[in-house]
């Protein structure tokens, strides 16, 4: 498995570093937010930890430019605690936030974690786990969806959660059962979080994301995709 870290704190890069390399990953490093695009778009990279203020170009903007070619499941890191950093921070495209100063071993359990998601496993038939509902089409072995028969990138928490919903139609979850489901009932992030996460789903995946047919509300108590 290989990891990218990035941050210009370059002690708690080798810090971060050598804890990751002692847990078997094979871990490259950055110090600025163009770097870590660069870097990004060049290497094969399993996961990407990302600092949000970095010089040249910060972790938000090189995230937003990370997804434009890639779904590696990517870890912020940050100073600020407030939930409108980490609203905006998801918002960009990011799979999880870890506030400094942190434990590494909440880092690397997180890390873990959205490999453990994001692993593509491409053993078994085509059709062997594909699940289809309206024009949305997931196989779960290979963490890859379609909408109308074209592909459609999903980042990990994007994935986990349709996958979630298309294996249980009609299942109503409140916004705290999707966060202890989906990120881990450790998680302290506010629940706005999967409003988000929602939407963009939503955005990717309905034919009118202003009028949803199948990952849909019930208000008042939560989401459930519509069988």
């Amino acid at each position: 498995m290989k990891i990218l870290v990035v941050d210009d704190e370059q002690t708690l890069v080798k810090g971060i570093k050598f804890n990751l390399e002692n847990e078997g990953y094979q871990v490259d490093v950055g110090y600025d937010g163009e770097i870590a695009v660069e870097m990004a778009r060049n290497g094969q990279y399993d996961l990407i930890v990302l600092d949000v203020m970095m010089p040249k170009q910060d972790g938000i903007a090189a995230c937003m430019q990370i997804r434009e070619f890639s779904t590696v499941p990517i870890v912020m890191l940050t100073a600020r605690s407030e939930d409108s950093d980490k609203l905006v921070g998801f918002e960009s495209g990011a799979d999880d936030y870890v506030t400094k100063p942190f434990n590494i071993l909440e880092l690397k359990a997180r890390i873990r974690a959205l490999i453990r998601r994001s692993a593509i496993q491409g053993q078994g038939s085509d059709q062997d786990d594909r699940i289809t509902g309206g024009p949305i089409s997931i196989e779960p072995l290979r963490r890859s969806a379609e909408r109308d028969g074209a592909p459609v990138e999903l980042t990990a928490r994007e994935f986990d959660l349709i996958e979630l919903f298309m294996k249980n139609p009609g299942r109503v979850y409140s916004r705290e059962n999707l966060l202890d489901i989906i990120w881990g009932y450790d998680y302290q992030g506010d629940v706005r979080t999967v409003d988000v996460h929602i939407r963009r789903l939503r955005e990717k995946l309905e034919r009118d994301s202003a009028a949803p047919e199948l990952i849909m509300t019930k208000w008042g108590v939560g989401y459930y995709f519509k069988a």
